[in-house]
């Protein structure tokens, strides 16, 4: 992974040492990839935070319709949206003080990756925690 946006060293901050994701876009349905991915956290040892404007419970977790309603400190925001949302959530990792932000595979946006960095917080564009967890292996 040659890309800034990939750094390893910032892969490996958020699957080794960040316990609480905060994961945009979450919902009840199953099918979805945001759920198996936050399945997939969860059996890892992760707490998720659901966060959806409907708020909905998944995976036994209470769900919260913004990230500035999250009660309680957030490591990792993980966000499941399109290119052109993602960057306010970036914004929006930032300004809760969380330590990282992940955008999924296919969601790039390189100025909120500048703004983000500027302002001394990791990020990951374009990658999936699945798949950074089998390259592993």
């Amino acid at each position: 992974m040659g890309v800034a946006w990939q750094d390893p060293a910032a892969i490996d901050l958020m699957l080794d040492e960040c316990a609480t994701w905060a994961v945009v876009g979450l919902s009840g349905n199953p099918s979805r990839t945001a759920y198996a991915i936050a399945d997939l956290l969860q059996q890892r040892g992760k707490r998720i935070v659901p966060v959806h404007p409907t708020a909905p419970v998944v995976l036994g977790e209470q769900g919260y319709a913004t990230l500035a309603d999250i009660p309680f400190p957030v490591d990792v925001v993980d966000v499941f949206r399109r290119s052109e949302a993602a960057g306010a959530f970036a914004d929006q990792a930032v300004a809760i003080g969380a330590r990282a932000v992940w955008l999924q595979l296919g969601v790039v946006d390189h100025e909120a990756f500048e703004r983000t960095r500027a302002a001394g917080v990791p990020m990951v564009m374009d990658a999936c925690p699945a798949i950074e967890w089998r390259r592993r292996r």
